[in-house]
Parts: structure tokens; C-alpha cells; sequence
């Protein structure tokens, strides 16, 4: 599998009052695709619910680089940026580029599991969740942690 890309579509609620694209939107986009990422792979709400973990985040960041506008074709790719062997914790890094290629944006969040009863780390980090981490593309600078 070589990587996770969605079109984006920007819509006029998206934007700021400088007429391009609102910093939060940007962490919107990036929380959607994570979703339907794990959701593909079959790590779905209903699962995560049922076996009492989701994900957190202890770190989300956001670097700049190129305004994007209404209108504009955007294509989100994510891939792991780094993890631990046992996926109990990760770095996953969003890409946003425009129809020419050019780096618009580079979204990176740092998170692990959570046991939902116990409101604690979940260890170990359930079998699914290793399984989907591990069909996840790496990055090509990517850290085992």
C-alpha cells in the first residue's frame, strides 16, 4: 500500500476574513482523514466503542506554507511518521498540496490509545489497533520509536 490520499473540497465556511483558508480547518481535514483512514482498514467507531480504547492526542501541529483559497484543488495524503513497535504510540503526518504539487501545508500529530473504562493508556494497545497502524503507509523518512 502506498499512500492515503483525499481531494479536498474548500468550502466558503472554511475560510477566514483574509479570504484563504481558516488555520483550524486545516486540523478538521486532518481529523476526517485520520477517521476514515482507521475506518477503511476496519478499526471502526463501532469497534473502538464495543472494545472500550480510542485514539488521543497529545500534540497536533500545523506548519504554513502556502495560502489555499475557495475553490482550489487540494489532495490530503497521510502517512506514519513514526511509532513504536507495538502502536502504542505514533506520529501520523498529513500532507496537503495543490493541483501544481507545491507543499501547502504539513499537519503532524503525536497520539496513542486510550482504554475508555479505565480513562488511562490503553497497554497493551489492542491487537486491531497494531494490525491497522501497521497497514498504515510510513513515511519515507519514517522513525521506529
Amino acid at each position: 500500500m502506498g499512500i492515503f490520499t483525499k481531494k479536498l473540497s474548500i468550502r466558503w465556511s472554511d475560510l477566514d476574513p483574509n479570504f484563504h483558508m481558516r488555520h483550524s480547518a486545516y486540523y478538521d481535514f486532518g481529523a476526517q482523514h485520520r477517521m476514515e483512514i482507521l475506518m477503511q482498514l476496519g478499526l471502526t467507531t463501532k469497534v473502538m466503542k464495543e472494545q472500550h480504547f480510542g485514539p488521543i492526542a497529545f500534540r497536533e501541529e500545523c506548519i504554513f506554507r502556502k495560502e489555499i483559497h475557495f475553490g482550489e484543488e487540494i489532495t490530503m495524503s497521510t502517512k506514519i511518521g513514526k511509532m513504536r513497535a507495538d502502536a502504542s504510540r505514533w506520529t501520523i503526518v498529513h500532507e496537503l498540496r495543490n493541483a501544481n504539487e507545491e507543499l501547502c501545508a504539513q499537519i503532524s500529530i503525536d497520539g496513542a490509545w486510550m482504554d475508555t473504562k479505565l480513562r488511562k493508556l490503553a497497554n497493551p494497545t489492542p491487537k486491531i489497533a497494531l494490525e491497522v497502524m501497521n497497514a498504515i503507509p510510513k513515511a519515507d523518512d519514517f522513525v521506529l520509536l
